[in-house]
Formats: structure tokens, C-alpha cells, sequence
């Protein structure tokens, strides 16, 4: 989460909303095809409605919609021949326009100010980059700003930077339907009278595909917002709203701290609206057919769907699409299931949560189904981790990478993650089974014995001058707490909760560690 979405934390940007829907949101007003799917009843909290067109339950094997990335090429995958409920977003996709507009019928423009506002508000739909902030309350801000006297027209910006390293799902989207996401984007632009829309991806297929949709729709004069592309950089930290704001600016792509939030004072003192591409797309469908459609799958409080990216050990790694609501389980099955024992599981990628493997069964995949772990959707990244592996090699790698991608602008991320990363080093390293006694709160138990029966067998445990495991997995702790929540930016937060997570769901790895050898990841 941005300093942004901290930042709008009141409902004051609803006052000017109308009371009521008005008569331009009228199903009457959107186009007829693809026929919406109807439903009988709301789903319901904290499990995934995603009923067929006679509402009957879709199987995970036979009906959600799947877009699966083979040999780097992605695949449509929808059930038995047809579009399904459960895919959204890629049910229909296309690339070309023409057969856009013959799935999707012409854009249904919707005038600027609070008609498409009332709409997003009464979806529920949330920010797909990550934070999952309300998507109605950042455009009504934008227009607010600009109504008060901003110093120029706001600016839309759809960001497809997907920084992280595991995420393919925005790439995968501008491949498979580039003109919903632009669809998307100039009905923000319109409903918050911006003069300027931008796309902002990294260079590549998702570029190559904006850039040939944006030449079929500048031939046919569709858009009415000036929309350009801009190359975002190849680094972590560039998908960052106030970094991305930089860039696009003309600067590099570093986050900065900002008192205002970008939807009241961005790029060049104007306001500035940043949502990421699925939203976007996810705005277009809703514009069509309406909140109620939307909320027809999912659950009240996390309704719709969110592209998925499972990558790791499973049979077929690629994008899928999911309501909110199923289990964790179900959404590896819809990638191919597991390909041997599973570890552990990784919620959001490298600043994300490790999960213990029993979370398959346990887990609901959404907000209130992970805040147990202390986990979240977040951009939609889920890793599988085999119980051959070392979690905690996996996470000294990933802390490593994280450090060395630090913009180097302040304390916590200068000097903090760099002991950070050599503090989770020592602990993925079997060392001494001596004087292991720990203090954590999450490794005070790591004195009981393994499971019998393990197949691992003890390293050489005594390494002169190393540090213990066990005393690293409580200096990483504390390293943890010192760096959280003090940053220029939320870098150094993603790296805390990714340690953090490892001490809980590897605590008895490290105990192995500390007794001089690695017993894998495999639950005890």
C-alpha cells in the first residue's frame, strides 16, 4: 500500500456523489452483448459464488475461466467450451478491435463526474496492484481536487509496471484483452476530466501490445483522452505510485515522500490518478453491466474476480482468473494442482507472506480469509514452495534481491535492510549445535525434537566464527521491527512482513539449522 491509500482514509471525496443511480448507469444505456449473466442471490461472506447461467455450482475442473502462460505463450483456458463466470476478464478477451467491439459493443461513455463513481462505489470494486484500495474513493478524490482549482486537468495513469519479479497477470492481460484495459482508462479519464492517459509498462510483449491497440483505436478515433505510452524502468520500486509519478514526470523512478496524496497534488501539481491495468479492466466490465453484476461473484465483502499468477511447484504455472472466496487448495488445482509435497505456500510475492502448507485446505483466498497469516490478495501472486526446499534459503535470496533494489534515499532501507538481508543470511545457513537458546517470540518453542521418521540427515554442524541460526532468526527480528513502518516508501515494510512470516511458518527449520543441518521445508 501506497502513501496514497493511507493518505484517503475519509469519505469526504463522496459528498458530491449523487444519492441514487442516476439515469445514465441504466442497463438500458450499456450494450447488449456479452449477454450479462444473471443470478439469483448475493454470495455470500467469505466464500466464492461462482454459479453458472442456471446457477448451478462450477467445478474447478470443468467451468473457471484460465489463462495459462506455456513456453512464454499465454493460453486461453475456459472450461468446456465456453466463456464462464469465473473468467471475468479473460472469458472474452480479445485482441484485435473489431472483435473487441463485437464482444463488448462500443464504449459505454458515461459522461464526467459521479455516474461511473456511483457504480464503482456500489461494486465494492478494489485496487488490483496490491493495496486493494476502493477504486470509487481514488477517482472521486482526482475529481474533487479538480474541482476545487488544481493548476491543470488531472492526468490517468494505468500502471503495468509489475514490478515484482513472480507476476505475469498484467502482461498476460495487455496480451490477451489490451482494449478493455483502454476501455477502462478512458472512462476514468472522461468521469474525472483528465487531459492527459498514459500507460505506463515495461518494455516488451505488454509494450508491443499497447502500442499496436493504440494504433487500431487512433485509426478509428475511438478515444477521446490524448493516451500515450511510457516505458517504465526494470526495477522493483518502479511500479510505486509516487515513483511512477517521477517517471512520468520526466525523472527517475524513485519513490519520494509526499504530503499530499497524487490524487490531490501529482504530476505537475495536478491531480493524478494511478490504477493498475486488471482494475481497469475490471472498471470497463463494470461500466457495461452494471455493480450488481459484478457482485454476482466473489464474496460481499471481496466481490469479482483477481488474475492470479501461481508459479512455483506446480504441474502448470501460469495466470489464472478466481473469484474471491475459494480456498487456496482450489487454486492451485485450477494450475494443475501441486507437483509433489508442498512446504509452504507465498502469498504476494517477494514482499509478501509465507503460509504453512496446511493454509490449501485452511485458506480462503481473500482479505478476511488471509489477515489470519497476516496476508493479503495483494497483487495476486501465489508461490508454491516443494518441502524438498529451504524456506529459508528461499527467503535470504529474496531479502538479498530486495536490498540491493533499495533507492537508497533513507536509513531503513540504506543501512537497515542491507543487516536485514545478512541477518536472514546466517540464519539459512546450518551452523553450530551449540548455545542455540533463543528469545523470539516466534522460535521460543524451537527446543523440541523433529517429527521421527525424517528423512533428512545432520550436516557437519560446528563452523568456527559463524553465527548461530537461532541467534540470526532473533536478530532478524528485531531487525524486522526496527525497519517496519519507517521508510521513505513501503519497500522496507514487504521486507519485513516476508521475515517475519519466514520465522512463524520455518521456526522449526531454523531449529534444524541451529542443530547443524536443513531438513528441507517439509511440515513436521
Amino acid at each position: 500500500m501506497t502513501f496514497d491509500d493511507y493518505a484517503m482514509t475519509t469519505d469526504d471525496a463522496s459528498t458530491f456523489l449523487p444519492t441514487s443511480p442516476p439515469a445514465s448507469s441504466s442497463a438500458a444505456t450499456r450494450p447488449a452483448r456479452p449477454t450479462p449473466p444473471s443470478h439469483s442471490a448475493p454470495p455470500t461472506p467469505g466464500r466464492a459464488r461462482t454459479g453458472g447461467d442456471d446457477d448451478r455450482p462450477v467445478t474447478s475442473e470443468g467451468g473457471v475461466g484460465v489463462v495459462l502462460g506455456r513456453g512464454g505463450e499465454p493460453v486461453a483456458m475456459t472450461g468446456p467450451g465456453r466463456p464462464t463466470l469465473g473468467a471475468r476478464l479473460m472469458g472474452l478477451a480479445v485482441a484485435d478491435l473489431a472483435d473487441h467491439d463485437r464482444l463488448y459493443g462500443a464504449v459505454p461513455w458515461r459522461g464526467p463526474g459521479g455516474s461511473l463513481l456511483y457504480e464503482l462505489r456500489a461494486s465494492g470494486l478494489t485496487g488490483r496492484g496490491g493495496a486493494s484500495f476502493p477504486t470509487w474513493r481514488k477517482l472521486a478524490t482526482v475529481l474533487e481536487s479538480a474541482r476545487r482549482g488544481a493548476v491543470g486537468p488531472p492526468v490517468v495513469i494505468a500502471n503495468a509496471a509489475e514490478s515484482e519479479p513472480e507476476s505475469a497477470k498484467d502482461v498476460t492481460l495487455l496480451l490477451r484483452a489490451p482494449h478493455l484495459v483502454l476501455d477502462g482508462l478512458q472512462l476514468a479519464a472522461e468521469a474525472v476530466g483528465a487531459g492527459e492517459a498514459v500507460v505506463y509498462v515495461k518494455a516488451g510483449p505488454g509494450a508491443q501490445a499497447m502500442h499496436r491497440a493504440l494504433s487500431q483505436r487512433h485509426a478509428t478515433g475511438r478515444d477521446r483522452c490524448p493516451t500515450r505510452v511510457h516505458q517504465a524502468p526494470a526495477t522493483y520500486l518502479a511500479g510505486e505510485a509516487s515513483a511512477l509519478a517521477a517517471a512520468v514526470a520526466g525523472g527517475p523512478a524513485r519513490p519520494h515522500a509526499h504530503w499530499l496524496p497524487l490524487a490531490e497534488r501529482g504530476i505537475g501539481g495536478r491531480p493524478t490518478l494511478v490504477d493498475n491495468v486488471e482494475t481497469l479492466a475490471h472498471l470497463a466490465t463494470i461500466a457495461r453491466w452494471g455493480a450488481g453484476w459484478f457482485r454476482g461473484v466473489g464474496t460481499v465483502d471481496d466481490p469479482g474476480t483477481l488474475l492470479v499468477t501461481v508459479t512455483g511447484a506446480v504441474r502448470v504455472p501460469g495466470v489464472v482468473e478466481v473469484p474471491f472466496g475459494g480456498t487456496l487448495g482450489e487454486l492451485l488445482a485450477l494450475a494443475g494442482g501441486a507437483s509433489g509435497p508442498v512446504g509452504a505456500l507465498r502469498i504476494g510475492g517477494y514482499g509478501g507472506t509465507w503460509l504453512p502448507a496446511s493454509a490449501q485446505a485452511e485458506g480462503v483466498f481473500s482479505r478476511a480469509g488471509l489477515a489470519a497469516w497476516d496476508a493479503s490478495p495483494g497483487a495476486g501472486i501465489v508461490t508454491v514452495l516443494p518441502a524438498h526446499a529451504c524456506g529459508l534459503s528461499q527467503t535470504a535470496r529474496i531479502v538479498a534481491e530486495l536490498a540491493g533494489q533499495s533507492a537508497g534515499q533513507c536509513g531503513p532501507c540504506v543501512t537497515g535492510l542491507p543487516r536485514l538481508a545478512e541477518a536472514t543470511a546466517a540464519m539459512a545457513r546450518p551452523g553450530s549445535p551449540v548455545g542455540h537458546t533463543v528469545v523470539s517470540a516466534y522460535t521460543h518453542d524451537l527446543g523440541g525434537t523433529d517429527s521421527p521418521g525424517r528423512a533428512s540427515q545432520p550436516r557437519p554442524g560446528s563452523v568456527s566464527g559463524r553465527e548461530n541460526p537461532a541467534a540470526a532468526a532473533s536478530r532478524a527480528l528485531a531487525l524486522a521491527a526496527l525497519v517496519a513502518g519507517r521508510g521513505a516508501c513501503h519497500h522496507p515494510d514487504g521486507v519485513a512482513r516476508l521475515v517475519r512470516s519466514a520465522l512463524r511458518t520455518f521456526a522449526a527449520d531454523i531449529r534444524a539449522h541451529a542443530d547443524g543441518y536443513c531438513r528441507g521445508s517439509a511440515p513436521a
